[in-house]
């Protein structure tokens, strides 16, 4: 066998294997990896192009130390779901850097953090003035959290008018000219309510591209063509 197809075949086998294995470990974000869970997906990805490159290499034992590298993850987090003391010794626990308006300083030393990155974290964060900062704190994970003094706090419905009335989020109805019928259903509208609404705009679900419905029943419609235009008369949607 020619070493180029042998690399082809390496490589899809190994593509194909790595998917796998990524939706055995589960959906969590890049942001949210902890320290070992990064290095262990830079050390299997090092291993697998090694193994789809290097012909010298023994394919099953490249493939076995995949597999060892990445059963330690899968174990690791299925300990730390049952036992909250392996997970504070896996993941850490956040530090806090700013209570009550105050920095705390050996909290600062202990994360190797300087007073000029804990000010570039508040300005991200839109906040210019520590005495502003109620808590602010250092994730597991490296991200920046912080909680302003009540005071500080821009204003929300609930601290004017109370509890306010559920709002479904809206739904894609249409999609590349096909109506989803269960999204339909699901806003509690019919195909034929639908069908009415195309018909008043003088338009047909084919020449949608993108459909969307709230719950007050405003309908939003992308046509094909940018400008749709039909019989003379311009249409309000995009």
């Amino acid at each position: 066998m020619p070493s180029w197809i042998e690399v082809i075949i390496r490589s899809v086998l190994i593509i194909l294997g790595l998917f796998f294995i990524t939706k055995i470990l589960g959906k969590k974000q890049l942001s949210k990896l902890s320290f070992f869970e990064y290095i262990v997906g830079i050390t299997v990805g090092d291993i697998a192009g090694t193994i789809s490159m290097d012909l010298e290499l023994n394919a099953v034992n490249g493939v076995t130390s995949i597999l060892v590298w990445s059963l330690f993850p899968i174990i690791i987090s299925y300990v730390s779901l049952k036992s909250i003391v392996f997970r504070k010794v896996v993941e850490g626990t956040p530090t806090t850097f700013i209570k009550d308006g105050k920095i705390l300083e050996e909290n600062l030393k202990r994360e190797k953090y300087t007073i000029d990155e804990l000010m570039e974290q508040l300005r991200k964060k839109d906040v210019f003035y520590v005495n502003d900062v109620e808590f602010a704190t250092l994730e597991t994970n490296g991200e920046f959290s912080i909680l302003l003094k009540k005071e500080k706090q821009p204003v929300r419905w609930g601290d004017l008018f109370g509890a306010g009335q559920k709002v479904k989020l809206p739904q894609t109805i249409i999609i590349d000219g096909n109506f989803i019928k269960e999204a339909i259903y699901e806003m509690g509208y019919s195909l034929e309510w639908l069908k009415t609404q195309l018909e008043q705009r003088k338009s047909t679900v084919e020449e949608v591209f993108f459909g969307q419905v709230d719950h007050l029943g405003n309908l939003y419609l992308d046509y094909y063509k940018d400008h749709f235009i039909k019989k003379g008369k311009n249409n309000s949607e995009s």
